[in-house]
């Protein structure tokens, strides 16, 4: 007999224990969120949650599955699955937890849910599409550049102009939402566009769960904004990049590229920086020719899924082994063969 639950603190060691074969855990605890703020965004209202929040199946004494969901900038709008942890080929008991939270937060208002994960997990994706309701939209890659990242911050401070680029204002959010929203491609708009909400601070952004740094990319004579950066980081260490561009201007690419390594490095010299190429905007063959030029590696291509109601109107071509569907890269080879002792 199985019963689906929150994540309690005391379940902490049972789910370490679990995840042991990942190495290096930080960077999911993080995401899980053992932290004490879990409490009070349970007993908040949907629309203010602002951490991550999970649920296990359990058998007994035993987690059997875990599921966490985290809101993004408009929680009413969108929720991400954001990781799911599941004994490998149990799928039945995965497809239980995911039926419970997408059931769960519709409840509450909540219009949709994302999730992405990796191509290589091709029976996972199965699972969403065929028993949860999901549809498969696009796909997201990360890219990495050993050179860049060996670069220190005084190097990097030499390969931009600091007057190109200031902090990221309230006032911005008008105009990097329409940049946003006029770069995806048409048919993908219904699903994955934003309002201005999705780029306004929450009343809780310093309780994040994550560190993040955005920035705008400007012309210095006109003041007009040519790109949006945004810079995210659950462990302070591994940065991910996320360039929106204006569809009518083009940008010094190795400009932004320098800019943003030095944001990071400046902060800690370990840092790692990937850069984040969707296959959903318009300048995505250009973006991804010029960061295979530059001697980017790919070092992650992701699956897009959505259970959103707006319909694609275009087609795009003891000993226990777990399946992980894990939101961030973090440098390290996981596979679902691994093994847990």
């Amino acid at each position: 007999m199985t019963k689906i639950r929150k994540l309690y603190y005391f379940d902490k060691k049972q789910v370490k224990k679990m995840i042991s074969f990942l190495n290096n855990d930080d960077v999911f605890f993080t995401d899980i969120s053992f932290s004490p703020m879990v409490v009070l965004n349970h007993l908040l209202p949907q629309r203010y949650k602002f951490m991550p929040e999970s649920y296990v199946l359990k058998d007994k004494k035993n987690i059997r599955a875990l599921i966490t969901v985290a809101p993004s900038k408009n929680p009413l709008k969108q929720l991400e699955i954001h990781k799911l942890l599941f004994q490998e080929n149990n799928y039945h008991e995965a497809e239980e937890l995911i039926q419970y939270v997408v059931s769960k937060y519709k409840a509450n208002g909540v219009v949709s849910f994302i999730v992405k994960i990796d191509d290589y997990l091709s029976d996972l994706i199965r699972l969403f599409i065929a028993k949860c309701g999901f549809s498969q939209i696009s796909y997201e890659k990360l890219w990495m550049n050993k050179e860049y990242n060996s670069y220190t911050f005084e190097e990097l401070s030499e390969k931009y102009n600091s007057k190109m680029f200031r902090g990221y204002r309230g006032s911005d959010v008008s105009v990097v939402s329409n940049m946003y929203n006029e770069q995806l491609l048409p048919h993908i708009r219904p699903l994955l566009g934003k309002d201005v909400k999705d780029f306004k601070d929450s009343f809780y952004a310093g309780l994040r769960y994550y560190t993040e740094y955005k920035y705008v990319y400007r012309d210095k004579n006109t003041k007009n904004i040519h790109a949006f950066l945004f810079i995210r980081s659950v462990d302070n260490t591994n940065f991910v990049l996320d360039i929106i561009q204006s569809s009518w201007d083009d940008i010094n690419l190795d400009e932004l590229l320098a800019f943003a390594y030095a944001q990071v490095k400046k902060r800690t010299q370990k840092a790692k920086l990937y850069i984040k190429s969707k296959k959903y905007i318009q300048q995505y063959e250009k973006y991804e020719k010029e960061l295979i030029d530059k001697n980017f590696e790919c070092v992650q291509n992701k699956a897009i899924l959505t259970n959103s109601s707006a319909k694609i109107i275009k087609n795009e071509s003891e000993s226990v082994k777990y399946t992980v569907l894990s939101q961030f890269y973090s440098g390290l080879s996981i596979t679902n063969k691994s093994q847990v002792k």
